[in-house]
Formats: structure tokens, C-alpha cells, sequence
């Protein structure tokens, strides 16, 4: 029964060996990664981290190595040249990120219109409101009122505020 369990053991180990296949490296971007297939042609040989180890077989990372040792009168251009970037996704990103730049520039263009109108607005109104005349309104219940001195110095410091704030 004991050898049972030794030989279970035992099982149970070498089976894990195959989850400490793993490589990892660290990418372009600083960070760690882990997976449990080789890195990219373009991550250089001193940011792997660790490969995994390889029983009676060459390890994946070494096989442009030994095509890189080939001999020289075989063609250059025999052997395809990966970039590793998506030409086509790369389109679609540039793509976008010119909509969102446009979008971008129209929302700032609507702002800067608003802005100019209501620049526009305050200063009229504050040479409607200007001191010594009768300034007229109409209330909630539709009645035409006028102004008092109060209610008049409000609305010439919200305007001041408005053209403080719009008129750059």
C-alpha cells in the first residue's frame, strides 16, 4: 500500500512538469511576462528571464539560431523576415486615432463657438444694463417689471463674470 502512494507521488510530480514549462521575459514595455510559449523574434536574448528546460530536444528559441548559422550560400531572401506587426492593424490604429483626433478638434471648436457667444451676449448685456437707465423684465406670472438697483448690480457682476470667464 505504501509503495502505492509513493509511485502516486511520484506520478503526481512528473505530470506537474509540464506547468513549469514556462518562459518568461520582460517586454518592451517594462513589464514581466509569462506564458508558456516562446517570446517574440523581437524581444532581445538578455530579457529572457527564464526558458523552460527541454528533455533530448533543441529549446524553440534555438532554432533561428541554428537557421542563422546555416551556410552563406544559401539565398537571403529563402528565409521570410517577420516583423511581427500587423500592417493591416496598424492602418486600422493610425485610422483611428485620426477620428478621435478630429472628434477631438470639432468638440474644441463647438467649446471655442460657445464660449464666443456667450462673450457676445454679456457684453450686450451689460451695456443694457447700464446705470441710469430703466431696465425692463418680464417675471414668472408674464407681468413687465423693472429693475431695481440690487437686482441691476447682480446682473452686471454675473455679466462681469460671463465676459471674465468667455472673453479670452
Amino acid at each position: 500500500m505504501r509503495s502505492r502512494k509513493l509511485l502516486l507521488l511520484a506520478i503526481a510530480c512528473t505530470w506537474a512538469m509540464g506547468a513549469s514549462a514556462q518562459w518568461q521575459w520582460v517586454d518592451k514595455d517594462g513589464r514581466k511576462v509569462f506564458s508558456d510559449r516562446p517570446p517574440p523574434q523581437d524581444v532581445p536574448e538578455k530579457n529572457i528571464l527564464k526558458q523552460p528546460h527541454t528533455l533530448g530536444r533543441a529549446a524553440p528559441a534555438a532554432a533561428p539560431a541554428s537557421a542563422a548559422a546555416a551556410p552563406a550560400s544559401a539565398p537571403a531572401a529563402a528565409a521570410p523576415q517577420v516583423s511581427g506587426k500587423d500592417k493591416q492593424l496598424e492602418d486600422n490604429k493610425a485610422k483611428a486615432d485620426a477620428a478621435e483626433a478630429a472628434k477631438k478638434k470639432a468638440e474644441e471648436d463647438r467649446m471655442a463657438r460657445a464660449r464666443a457667444d456667450n462673450c457676445a451676449r454679456a457684453k450686450r448685456a451689460k451695456a443694457a444694463l447700464a446705470p441710469g437707465q430703466l431696465v425692463g423684465h418680464v417675471n414668472a406670472q408674464g407681468e413687465r417689471g423693472y429693475m431695481d438697483d440690487a437686482t441691476r448690480a447682480a446682473e452686471l457682476r454675473r455679466a462681469d463674470e460671463v465676459i471674465a470667464s468667455d472673453c479670452r
